[in-house]
């Protein structure tokens, strides 16, 4: 059942290594991940992928499609979610990883999780990357657990607390907000040495729409030490809000906007759809090749 899906960035038998640090200079083309929620109440797909054999056809889609990378979340981060133990969140996703491991044994899959616990759980099972939506904020344990092992880290921009992940609205200089906070917890995480981390300014968390448009604007301006930035915007409230429709309606905005993070020099787009994401990254590296 594994789909062909080519030669990825980096493999599972490196997501330990240090000779393998993950580096903006080092990506010669934007990667695309794929979303899977395994939650009832995402804002979009909540409740779509609820059995294995529609788990592993959603996987498979995907990898024929084109990812790069695989996005497993058993928590939902949503405006009113509900908050979960760890315990239902490991057992929410255990099952559905260690099926997918063994069905597509070279996917590089990604766990989006807070919690230090989940991680482990999920890195011990074959995940490769852990996507943490507070930046090492939620789970003090978090950080010091991803540096003492290098595991591959997205840290992204949230909130200060799970019970304000969308209340706390930044107004003000939000490039600026996010890069000292990238600097904090980059700096927080070299202590252990060299990392493989991917930065995520968390478009949707706790920002005015002023603020989202700001972020996908000025990549540069909050980058530091060169590292790959990656951009969340697919079918998000960015888009349905501005042109008065439905997380449903807005694949066409989640388009023309990952255009516009790719442009602006993204490295990564977590998408729902992956085929029109991959055709972005296709068309955005031909131009820029024609040039």
């Amino acid at each position: 059942m594994e789909a062909n899906i080519g030669k990825h960035f980096f493999s599972k038998e490196d997501r330990f290594s240090d000779s393998q640090i993950l580096r903006f200079s080092d990506l010669k083309r934007p990667l695309v991940m794929g979303i899977l929620n395994l939650t009832p109440d995402s804002f979009y797909d909540g409740g779509s992928h609820n059995n294995i054999d529609d788990i592993l056809r959603h996987c498979e889609k995907m990898l024929s499609d084109g990812v790069d990378i695989i996005d497993i979340g058993a928590f939902s981060s949503r405006p009113g979610m509900e908050v979960i133990s760890a315990e239902e969140e490991t057992s929410r996703l255990l099952p559905s990883l260690i099926e997918i491991r063994r069905h597509f044994p070279s996917a590089i899959i990604s766990i989006d999780t807070f919690r230090k616990d989940v991680a482990y759980n999920a890195i011990n099972n074959g995940a490769n990357i852990i996507n943490d939506i507070s930046g090492g904020i939620f789970d003090k344990e978090m950080l010091p657990y991803i540096g003492k092992n290098h595991i591959p880290y997205i840290l992204m921009h949230g909130g200060n607390n799970l019970e304000n992940l969308h209340h706390e609205i930044i107004e003000n200089d939000i490039c600026n907000e996010v890069r000292h906070f990238f600097e904090k917890q980059v700096d927080e995480l070299s202590q252990y040495g060299e990392q493989n981390i991917i930065l995520d300014p968390g478009i949707g968390f706790n920002k005015s729409m002023k603020s989202n448009f700001d972020l996908l604007k000025n990549i540069k301006d909050y980058r530091i030490d060169n590292l790959p930035v990656l951009i969340g915007i697919s079918r998000k409230s960015i888009i349905y809000k501005t042109l008065e429709i439905t997380a449903q309606e807005a694949l066409n905005g989640t388009t023309v906007l990952n255009t516009i993070a790719v442009l602006n020099g993204a490295n990564i787009l977590r998408v729902h759809d992956v085929k029109e994401a991959v055709e972005i990254v296709k068309l955005v590296g031909t131009m820029k090749n024609e040039e």
